[in-house]
């Protein structure tokens, strides 16, 4: 009876109560790893890393950490200012999970230039930069691991967003203090104030409804052009392929857009006005007939010409809009 309990006792200690080779040898590793993460992390909120430390950190198992992974192309050869963009809002992530007083080592934050780690790029089939990558704690990135750059835009506030639904660690982003705004605008607010108390015995110009018609048509084509998706949003100024090296100021989706694609979206819209204004002014001035017809003949080719391109974009972004104007 005796020596049945005793077997059973150290049934269950050899099962339960003494790690296995094998678990020991997994925590190891794991040891191996975490120390020097723990280690870069307190030097640097983002790991630099090239092939070697991205095969042994991150791909290779095992691993009870969430990695989250910059690819990008920061040398000036390569010209990409977006990857620049995106490194500084990237950098103020990770320096806000790196000083949080929740900051763990469930996630880290890596990158991988593409002049220090091409072997990367190819071995995952990257073409394009910058492009973030989740590599969760078990298995393989799933599509939803990497990060719609086109359509979120790269501040900070988005990246985090999607770090906490793909990891569940909530990052509040706290971001250094920026005086050029509050200055620039207090600037502003002096050379007004300062130019009405010059004049101030003399402010019909307020009423003058040209000031105010200019002023309202220049609000409208600012919001019409999309800057205030491009304030909430953050989108890149332009994407540039790193591989080929050729750059694209129109977003190929309706559901996004590049800072480039706006300010063009703006000049074409201004060169239309410009031309009704023109034809408008044909039509009711007390100018001379050749003036008038220059006027016109004016307005008539910036309306065309810019319209034109206007649908061409138009057309580019919603992939089926069967109609043209001029050109296809």
């Amino acid at each position: 009876m005796y020596l049945k309990v005793l077997y059973s006792l150290l049934l269950v200690l050899i099962f339960y109560g003494i790690p296995s080779t094998g678990q020991k040898k997994k925590e190891t590793l794991l040891s191996e790893k975490v120390g020097p993460l723990m280690d870069w992390t307190g030097k640097r909120s983002v790991i630099r890393m090239n092939g070697e430390k991205f095969r042994r950190f991150v791909k290779a198992p095992p691993r009870n950490y969430s990695v989250i992974t910059m690819f990008t192309a920061l040398q000036p050869q390569r010209q990409c200012g977006v990857c620049k963009q995106a490194d500084e809002e990237y950098q103020i992530l990770a320096n806000s999970w790196r000083y949080s007083n929740a900051f763990t080592n469930r996630v880290f934050f890596a990158t991988v230039d593409f002049d220090e780690g091409s072997d990367v790029f190819q071995m995952l089939n990257m073409n394009s930069a910058p492009t973030f990558t989740h590599f969760p704690a078990k298995g393989k990135p799933k599509k939803s691991d990497t990060y719609e750059l086109q359509v979120r835009g790269f501040a900070a506030e988005q990246l985090a967003r999607w770090v906490g639904d793909r990891t569940d660690v909530q990052i509040r982003v706290i971001r250094p203090p920026n005086y050029a705004g509050p200055l620039m605008l207090g600037f502003l607010l002096a050379v007004i104030g300062g130019l009405a108390y010059l004049r101030r015995n003399n402010l019909e110009f307020l009423y003058n409804r040209n000031v105010w018609a200019f002023s309202a048509l220049c609000f409208c084509l600012i919001m019409t052009s999309g800057q205030m998706w491009n304030h909430i949003r953050g989108p890149p100024y332009a994407h540039k392929n790193p591989n080929t090296g050729q750059v694209s100021y129109i977003h190929g989706s309706s559901q996004a857009q590049f800072v480039a694609e706006t300010h063009i979206v703006l000049l074409f819209n201004r060169a239309v006005t410009l031309g009704m204004v023109l034809l408008h002014e044909a039509a009711t001035s007390d100018m001379d007939i050749g003036k008038r017809k220059i006027m016109c003949i004016g307005g008539i080719c910036l309306v065309m010409l810019f319209f034109c391109w206007l649908l061409s974009i138009f057309r580019a972004k919603y992939h089926g809009y069967p109609y043209s104007f001029l050109m296809s």
